[in-house]
C-alpha cells in the first residue's frame, strides 16, 4: 500500500477492524518513511455490475462515485467518513439487493436521496438540487414541501 503523502508503499498495519455491517475490513496504517497515518477499506468485490447512464452509455459500478457524491453533499455537516461509509455500505446492498446485472443512474441517485433523507436533510436537498437539476427557488421550495 503506497502512503498518500510520500507515495512510499513501505507501511504497517496499525489497527484493523469490521465495519458495523460487516461489509468491510478498515485498516489504520502508517508509513514507516514519513509516519503519515491514514486510513483503508477492503471489500469484497461483487459480480460486475453495469450502470446504465441517462444517455443509453453503459459503464462499471463504482463505489467510489458515491461516496465521493455524498461528501460533497455533506459538505460542512456534522457528519463523519466512518458515517458516510457505512451509508455507502447500505446504499450497495441496497443496490445488491434488487439482483440486477445493470441498473440506471437514476436509480442510484433515488437510492442515494433515500438514505441522505434519513443521514442528514440538508445534505439531501443539496444533492437533489444537483441530481434533479432544480431551476429555481420554487423548485427548493417544492422539495422541501414534500420532506
Amino acid at each position: 500500500m503506497n502512503c498518500p503523502k510520500c507515495k512510499k508503499s513501505d507501511t504497517r498495519v496499525v489497527d484493523s477492524r469490521s465495519t458495523q455491517e460487516n461489509t468491510a475490513i478498515r485498516r489504520r496504517r502508517e508509513c514507516l518513511e514519513c509516519h503519515y497515518r491514514f486510513t483503508t477499506y477492503e471489500y469484497v468485490e461483487s459480480e460486475a455490475m453495469m450502470v446504465i447512464k441517462t444517455d443509453n452509455k453503459r459503464e462499471a459500478f463504482n463505489r467510489d462515485k458515491i461516496l465521493k457524491s455524498m461528501v460533497v453533499a455533506c459538505n460542512k455537516r456534522p457528519i463523519t467518513l466512518d458515517a458516510l461509509n457505512a451509508q455507502v455500505d447500505k446504499i450497495i446492498q441496497d443496490i445488491n439487493d434488487l439482483g440486477q446485472p445493470e441498473i440506471s443512474s437514476k436509480k442510484i441517485g433515488e437510492i442515494v436521496m433515500d438514505h441522505l433523507a434519513n443521514l442528514d436533510q440538508v445534505a439531501y436537498v443539496r444533492f437533489a438540487s444537483v441530481y434533479r437539476q432544480f431551476r429555481d427557488v420554487d423548485a427548493f421550495r417544492a422539495e422541501l414541501d414534500r420532506i
